[in-house]
């Protein structure tokens, strides 16, 4: 089976943080998701001419031993884009060769909520704390979106995914 035409949504970087986020909108930087996740996990693991059930079972069983971010992160565009949000998001240089990057922006009235994704209960979130005190004017609410329960981490709101389509 060849699939040759996906339904794809697009995150572009914002070169300044900020309500009009479309008005600083770089095309030329942009990350791809696809609109099904149920799909992407598919693809992700087509290995061969079919995935297995075993495959499916572990992960929805949370004892799949890969490195899921990538999933979860389309998972939350995903609900983002279904709940009518344009997908933005931002990175700035941490030092001379990393960076920190915010997964997703989100415009509220005249402020920003900025959301860090996990794939799993490690819930650091240094980029989120970095691009909130860079920015702290513009916040409105900064949240963590994770695999566990609700919990406040200072100023940082930690929710488990199912709560994005709230957001």
């Amino acid at each position: 089976m060849v699939l040759k035409k996906y339904s794809t949504l697009f995150s572009y970087h914002c070169t300044d943080p900020n309500v009009g986020m479309s008005l600083n909108k770089d095309l030329g930087r942009f990350k791809i998701f696809l609109a099904d996740t149920g799909l992407f996990v598919t693809l992700c693991f087509w290995d061969k001419a079919f995935t297995e059930n075993t495959i499916y079972q572990q992960l929805l069983g949370d004892k799949l031993k890969a490195n899921l971010g990538y999933v979860y992160e389309n998972l939350v565009a995903q609900m983002l884009a279904s709940a009518g949000n344009q997908l933005f998001y931002y990175t700035f240089p941490k030092d001379e060769k990393h960076n920190y990057e915010v997964d997703f922006l989100l415009s509220r009235g005249n402020k920003l909520v900025p959301i860090e994704v996990k794939s799993s209960s490690y819930k650091t979130h240094k980029s989120l704390d970095a691009f909130c005190e860079k920015f702290t004017s513009r916040i409105d609410k900064r949240i963590l979106l994770y695999t566990k329960d609700y919990q406040k981490d200072g100023a940082t709101s930690c929710l488990p995914m199912y709560f994005t389509p709230f957001l």
